[in-house]
C-alpha cells in the first residue's frame, strides 16, 4: 500500500485536490495513482459521507479527467424567538444580532428561517446586520412538519451536571412534548428557591438549541423540579409508565395518544416509590435484560416509543 507522502514525492506530474469537510488540500499524485486512494463504489455525498472531488492531469500522456463534484443543498440558518411572529419586518433580540454577525458572520440578503413555537415556520432575508441590532424581512410562512403525533410527558430524575443536560437535550431530539426534573430519594442534586430557576432558565435554553438544530417548531416545556409524590399525582396520560427492569416489556401495551415516562435518578427509584407510582395509575415497563444509565434510559425508551406508536 503506498502511503500518501510517498506518492507525494515520487508521483509530482499531476495535480489532485482533495476536498474533506470542505477543507481542500492540493497533492501531487499522478492520475494513475488516485485511484488507489479513491473507493469509487462509495457514496460521494450525504449524512457521513465525505465528498471526494478528483482532477487530475498527467502531460506526459496528454490525459485530462475531472470529475465533477457533487451538488450539495444549502440548509437555512434557522432561530428561535420568543416574539409572535408574522410576515414583515422584524428585530431579531441583541444576543441572536451577536451570534448572526459576529459568530456566523451573515451579511444583508443573506436567507435566514425563524420559528416562535408555534408551529409555523417563517423564512425570510436579512435586512440589517450590526453587532446589536437585526432586521429580518420574512416573506414565507408555512407549519412545521416534524411534530410527533404521540405526545410524551418525560420525568426525568434528576442527576448531576452534564448528564440533566444530555437527557433533556436528547429527549426533545427524539420529540419529547414536556420534561419535568423529578426529585426522589436517591437524587444526589437538591435545587431550591434561585438556584432552582437559573437551572430550569438552562435546560429551557437547551431545549430551544435542540429545537434550532433538530427542525422542530414546537418547544418542548422544562417544568420546575418537583417531588415525586407531587408530580405522580398531578400526572395524566392515556399510559403512564415507570421504567423497572424487573417488569413486562414496553411491548405489551396498546398504542395510547399520550405517555407520561418515569425514570428514576442515578441511583434508581427505590421499591417504595415504584409502588407509589403504580398505586397512581403507572405501570412498570422495562426495557431491555441490561440497567441502563438514567441520561441513556430516556433516549431509548423514547426511541422506542416513537417507533411503537409515533412517527419513526
Amino acid at each position: 500500500m503506498i502511503s500518501l507522502r510517498a506518492a507525494v514525492s515520487v508521483l509530482p506530474c499531476a495535480r489532485t485536490f482533495i476536498r474533506i469537510s470542505g477543507i481542500r488540500a492540493r497533492a501531487g499524485i499522478c492520475g494513475a495513482a488516485t485511484d488507489a486512494f479513491a473507493d469509487k463504489s462509495a457514496p460521494t455525498s450525504g449524512p457521513g459521507n465525505t465528498a471526494l472531488m478528483w482532477e487530475r492531469t498527467c502531460p506526459r500522456k496528454g490525459h485530462h479527467k475531472t470529475t465533477p463534484e457533487p451538488r450539495h443543498t444549502m440548509r437555512l440558518s434557522r432561530f428561535f424567538t420568543e416574539a409572535p411572529l408574522s410576515l414583515g419586518e422584524h428585530e431579531l433580540p441583541e444576543a441572536q444580532a451577536h451570534y448572526i454577525s459576529r459568530v456566523l458572520r451573515m451579511t444583508e440578503g443573506d436567507a435566514l428561517q425563524l420559528f416562535d413555537g408555534s408551529g409555523q415556520e417563517f423564512r425570510g432575508t436579512l435586512l440589517e446586520v450590526g453587532k446589536k441590532r437585526v432586521h429580518v424581512q420574512l416573506t414565507e410562512s408555512f407549519a412545521g412538519q416534524v411534530e410527533s403525533g404521540l405526545r410524551i410527558h418525560l420525568g426525568q430524575g434528576l442527576s448531576r451536571g452534564e448528564r440533566m443536560d444530555w437527557a433533556i437535550q436528547k429527549a426533545t431530539e427524539l420529540g419529547v412534548s414536556e420534561i419535568t426534573p423529578i426529585v426522589s430519594e436517591r437524587c444526589e442534586v437538591r435545587l431550591k428557591d434561585e438556584r432552582a430557576e437559573k437551572r430550569q432558565a438552562h435546560w429551557q435554553q437547551i431545549a430551544i438549541s435542540a429545537c434550532e438544530q433538530c427542525g422542530r417548531s414546537v418547544v418542548p416545556v422544562i417544568h420546575a423540579p418537583m417531588p415525586l409524590a407531587e408530580w405522580i399525582k398531578h400526572t395524566e396520560a392515556d399510559l403512564k409508565l415507570v421504567l423497572h427492569p424487573v417488569a413486562e416489556p414496553l411491548t405489551s401495551h396498546d398504542k395510547p395518544a399520550s405517555l407520561a415516562f418515569l425514570i428514576g435518578p442515578e441511583g434508581g427509584l427505590n421499591d417504595a416509590e415504584v409502588d407509589q407510582a403504580q398505586a397512581a395509575g403507572f405501570h412498570a415497563a422495562r426495557l431491555g435484560p441490561r440497567v441502563l444509565r438514567t441520561e441513556t434510559a430516556p433516549v431509548v425508551a423514547l426511541s422506542v416509543a416513537q417507533q411503537l406508536w409515533g412517527d419513526f
